[in-house]
């Protein structure tokens, strides 16, 4: 795999000409395999733009998201390799499934690491964006360690080549715990050196989240601390210190939806990720199980999150269900399904064609510290964190619901048909006075997760976090998300064909791949 081995392009090999050139000198050689057609250095902010990308297109937004979210019950796979995944018919295990995310987390840490490298130079002396560098290592590093546990780390994807060689053909395996002492390192360095500034190359508008904004930067890297002390809670030698510093990361993090980490550059031709694979593929469908959490607590999101399938009628591409009691109503059944095309009910966000990819939400932030505070048996502070929680995430879900209805590709051939009123503040807080807050009382952490779950449904790429903490609560013995799939559920991501192929190392890891139904990861109480 390219980019694991740091295989450097346009170099010429020496070994194919040694013979001919058997009597030049070393200085001779040494001009003939330089490569004179690449810039070996540049500032680290133009490559900052493309990693910047590639996490919110490629890493979050892509295949871990479509697939999670049918492992979690967001949606139900109806089509081809979809429907596999469904059923558990090969794609779940298979080292194929995710082998394209695989090389592009690889390759994107390597450029983020790249980056990191080239500010970090004193004379430079580009402090935020090496500290934007850091913060963007940490979340690929994570998505990387989250999804296949023990992997390679330390000796792949590396920054530097030795004498224009891969330093490692076949890296080791580094242990998940390992992996995530490196990723609170980045951080903790990004938060020491984001305030800085920049001296050289400032990276203004190649930063495609925050134009180079230095503080608001230092407080995703502290709201992605809570996201990350919360994923070791199960492993934390000592958890309730633990959980005041997640409350304490919060806090010096977002204060409302507009300082989210939103990559919102899609229009018409750069479209969400989402969006684009099943406008092209159709494989997705709305799940019965995510409708009857909604159904269950009377939830206002049961009008607005569901549309018909592609069903060109005379008033538009799709219709917007009203409810349970809506004559089109038709979600599918978790598992048991058919494996048909428009047949259910989608989400009415596969049409969210310029929904931003979100690297981190608000409400995702007051989830953890809601959950931080009922585990520490803070019932008043978390049902007012979890209130506002709840009010962030509706009217997040709102804006993915809007880009539905203003779809450029989709207003073509007639659009979605708007059928319900859009749910206001007062409407979302209402719901949790009368549907939510009694189930707080009654199990304050299982409906904080509850919330968190539903809210994690869009094009926004949540449903990789909401799988995580699928995971994690079930390795701290905490089932409190109901799943009604009744085949197996995938506890991990295989890894990637390339390297099963290529690392004898990987590829005894990897044995048949059936790994994926019996081995948590580390901090789901695994080994590996």
């Amino acid at each position: 795999m390219k980019s694991i081995l740091n295989i450097s392009k346009g170099i010429l090999s020496v070994a194919l000409i040694s013979v001919a050139l058997a009597s030049c000198s070393e200085d001779v050689m040494d001009r003939i395999n330089k490569d004179k057609d690449h810039t070996t250095s540049v500032p680290a902010k133009y490559m900052l733009a493309d990693v910047i990308t590639a996490t919110a297109f490629s890493n979050i937004g892509g295949d871990f998201n479509t697939y999670f979210s049918i492992y979690v019950e967001h949606t139900v796979g109806v089509d081809n390799q979809l429907a596999n995944a469904e059923t558990r018919n090969g794609e779940p295990a298979a080292s194929s499934t995710f082998n394209n995310v695989w090389s592009n987390l690889y390759s994107n840490l390597k450029n983020a690491r790249i980056a990191y490298r080239i500010a970090s130079d004193e004379v430079t002396a580009d402090y935020t964006t090496k500290g934007i560098a850091g913060v963007l290592a940490a979340i690929n590093s994570a998505l990387i360690a989250d999804a296949f546990g023990d992997t390679p780390y330390s000796q792949a994807a590396l920054s530097e080549l030795d004498n224009g060689k891969p330093q490692y053909l076949n890296p080791d395996l580094d242990k998940q715990e390992q992996i995530y002492v490196a990723i609170m390192k980045y951080l903790d360095d990004a938060i020491v050196d984001l305030p800085k500034g920049d001296k050289t190359n400032p990276i203004g508008s190649y930063d495609l989240l925050y134009k180079g904004d230095k503080a608001a930067w230092l407080k995703l890297a502290y709201g992605l601390k809570a996201r990350y002390t919360m994923r070791l809670i199960g492993r934390s030698a000592s958890k309730d210190d633990d959980l005041r510093k997640i409350i304490e990361y919060v806090d010096n993090s977002f204060t409302s939806i507009d300082e989210q980490a939103a990559f919102a550059i899609y229009d018409e031709t750069n479209i969400n990720p989402f969006f684009d694979f099943q406008w092209s593929r159709d494989g997705l469908a709305a799940s019965k199980s995510y409708a009857d959490k909604l159904i269950e607590r009377n939830d206002p999101r049961l009008r607005r999150v569901f549309s018909t399938g592609q069903n060109f009628s005379e008033l538009g591409v799709s219709d917007q269900i009203t409810g349970a009691d809506d004559a089109k109503f038709d979600v599918s059944p978790n598992g048991t399904g058919e494996p048909v095309k428009y047949k259910y009910n989608t989400p009415i966000f596969v049409y969210s064609q310029t929904c931003p990819t979100l690297l981190m939400s608000y409400h995702e932030l007051l989830f953890l510290k809601a959950e931080a505070q009922a585990r520490l048996n803070l019932k008043d502070d978390a049902a007012k964190t979890l209130k506002d929680a709840v009010i962030a995430a509706i009217a997040n879900a709102e804006t993915g619901i809007q880009a539905a209805f203003k779809a450029p590709t989709v207003m073509a051939y007639g659009g979605v048909v708007e059928t319900t009123k859009a749910i206001t503040a007062e409407e979302a807080s209402a719901y949790f006075d009368k549907s939510v807050k009694p189930l707080f009382e009654a199990n304050p952490v299982k409906e904080v997760m509850i919330q968190k779950y539903i809210s994690f449904l869009g094009a926004f790429g949540e449903s990789t976090e909401c799988y995580n903490d699928v995971r994690r609560l079930k390795g701290m013995g905490e089932d409190y998300i109901k799943l009604d799939n009744p085949y197996k559920f995938p506890l991990r991501a295989p890894y990637g064909g390339d390297s099963v192929s290529a690392n004898p190392k990987i590829e005894s890891a990897y044995g048949n791949g059936q790994y994926v139904y019996s081995d948590p990861v580390w901090w789901a109480g695994g080994s590996r």
